[in-house]
């Protein structure tokens, strides 16, 4: 027992340090955050995140874990940058959807994260100045993009400022947790689409019905003991609902990837991304010609979207993703190349890659 003292006492002693150590780094944010006001620049800096995490890490010789080492200065800074200054943050909403989990994942436990009832909506609060940063979803790896997020940036003068990739687990939820008694199943487009095969399989005669989101979807099956919903743990949590089955999704892979947007232009971190649309003339060999300039430049193309122009029936735009910042020079000439093959072309934002 003498030892066990020993042992409690010196982790006394360094908590008392990591504590008075807390304080003087929340001084020296606080600080910062007066300069950046005076100077009309934004507090939140993605890159700047990125690099202290990438830092850190780097340093960490063990044996506390890496994850568990971003996790804690994901909320320490989270906690400096509320001393600074509230800034709200919308995102998709209601509360304890996946959007609202990958806003946490961002910002921290100490962020006001405000849920927004729709993604357009998000983007105009952002744009309006209601809100300093927006997260809305815009893939999944397995049910493809989400078509309103794609839409929505081809009219709005935001930037991608970030990206956020949350990994996916469903579950099928009810007021009881028992399968005796479920008439109907609720949840989102998208979580129905993750587990088609598992609802084929074991619910083959119970219908299923699409909602705006799987938060409402648990909301209403907390009120009515025959409706159950397909939905995340923080959705199960603040519905007080009971797990049915657990991890119902078809495929175990199952990534959601999230933009965060804004008014801001992240500086290159060595490791980014650069998103940009663009339409090309109605003819053969147009897009091949303008795809060609990445080539010629060597740049890696990671993702290539289409979707409807809304201006002429029949004719589409391109939602390319590119390894690269704007700032750096390859990526500018390509740009500039590619600007000589299209009809339309816009720079959606170059930011840090999210971490998988």
């Amino acid at each position: 027992m003498e030892e066990l003292d020993k042992h409690r006492h010196n982790i006394d002693d360094i908590d008392q340090k990591i504590l008075e150590l807390l304080n003087k780094r929340a001084k020296e944010a606080m600080s910062i955050g007066e300069i950046k006001k005076a100077a009309g620049e934004p507090l939140y800096v993605p890159s700047r995140e990125k690099k202290i995490f990438e830092r850190l890490t780097g340093m960490n010789s063990g044996p506390f874990p890496n994850d568990a080492l971003r996790s804690v200065y994901r909320e320490i800074i989270s906690a400096s940058l509320s001393l600074e200054e509230v800034q709200k943050v919308g995102y998709f909403g209601p509360e304890g959807t996946f959007t609202n989990m990958a806003a946490i994942k961002q910002f921290g436990l100490s962020a006001t994260l405000v849920p927004v009832r729709n993604i357009p909506e998000v983007f105009d609060s952002v744009e309006r100045g209601r809100l300093a940063f927006g997260v809305v979803p815009v893939e999944n790896s397995l049910e493809g993009v989400v078509n309103h997020t794609l839409d929505t940036f081809t009219t709005s003068n935001l930037k991608i400022c970030g990206e956020i990739y949350l990994e996916i687990s469903h579950n099928l939820m009810s007021k009881t947790g028992k399968m005796d008694g479920i008439k109907e199943i609720y949840s989102h487009y998208q979580a129905l689409g993750q587990c088609r095969k598992w609802l084929a399989q074991n619910c083959p005669d119970i219908p299923v019905h699409e909602i705006d989101s799987t938060a409402k979807a648990a909301e209403l099956a907390a009120k009515d003991e025959t409706i159950a919903a397909i939905s995340g743990e923080a959705a199960q949590l603040k519905y007080g609902l009971r797990v049915v089955e657990k991890s119902i999704e078809d495929n175990p892979n199952n990534f959601t990837r999230f933009l965060l947007i804004g008014n801001y232009e992240p500086l290159p971190t060595g490791n980014d991304k650069t998103s940009i649309v663009f339409s090309v003339a109605h003819r053969a060999g147009s897009l091949y010609e303008a795809l060609s300039v990445l080539a010629k430049e060597n740049i890696n193309m990671t993702k290539i979207e289409s979707r409807p122009s809304r201006q002429k029936a029949w004719e589409y735009v391109f939602f390319v993703d590119v390894e690269g910042h704007i700032a750096d020079n390859k990526i500018k000439t390509a740009i500039d190349g590619l600007s000589e093959h299209t009809a339309f072309l816009k720079v959606l934002g170059s930011y840090p890659k999210g971490e998988k």
